[in-house]
């Protein structure tokens, strides 16, 4: 686990809010404020115990997201990954299923299709290009923080009815929580 110390644990923006349904700006200028908030953002999301969020999930409506692929049974070390202006560059045609949750849904999880193995193009804090070649979980956690940027949620991917019954949920949520203030 990343040290948390020392790092902001921010606000997670919880649906629906109008940052989420933003597209994001590219990020122009690589600089120390930048790389603060990607590690307030690390920290952040392990406190969460996500394994992806990114800038909308905050309130910031920029293109960058951390993810860290693995999960807390894991026996594997933490792989934290901080990426500038994501792109995916290609998909393939193979796909695959994987019951997604979100930061910004509490309790909400939907089996969700995606391409199956992606290669996405990225800047990393010190100005370096990079190209990932990704599949499984790594390619859907990839894709879903990448949708967060496009101003898609997971809600997006399933059918209306069940859309509608979780907005309302979240709505009532956040009122009630409002109301306790």
């Amino acid at each position: 686990m990343v040290n948390t110390a020392k790092k902001n644990i921010l606000k997670i923006i919880i649906a629906p809010d109008p940052v989420l349904k933003q597209v994001t700006q590219p990020i122009t200028t690589i600089d120390d404020k930048l790389r603060g908030f990607l590690d307030d953002m690390l920290a952040t999301m392990y406190a969460a115990r996500g394994v992806g969020l990114a800038a909308p999930q905050v309130g910031i409506s920029q293109r960058v997201m951390v993810i860290d692929p693995v999960r807390d049974n894991d026996e594997s070390p933490p792989q934290p990954m901080q990426l500038i202006n994501p792109e995916i560059i290609w998909r393939s045609d193979e796909p695959n299923m994987f019951e997604e949750g979100c930061l910004s849904l509490p309790d909400f999880y939907a089996e969700i299709e995606r391409p199956a193995s992606i290669r996405v193009r990225y800047t990393d804090p010190q100005s370096q290009s990079h190209e990932i070649l990704a599949d499984g979980f790594l390619a859907t956690v990839l894709q879903h923080e990448i949708d967060h940027l496009n101003g898609i949620l997971i809600l997006d991917h399933i059918s209306k009815l069940r859309r509608d019954t979780a907005i309302r949920k979240f709505k009532k949520m956040k009122k009630d929580s409002e109301d306790m203030l």
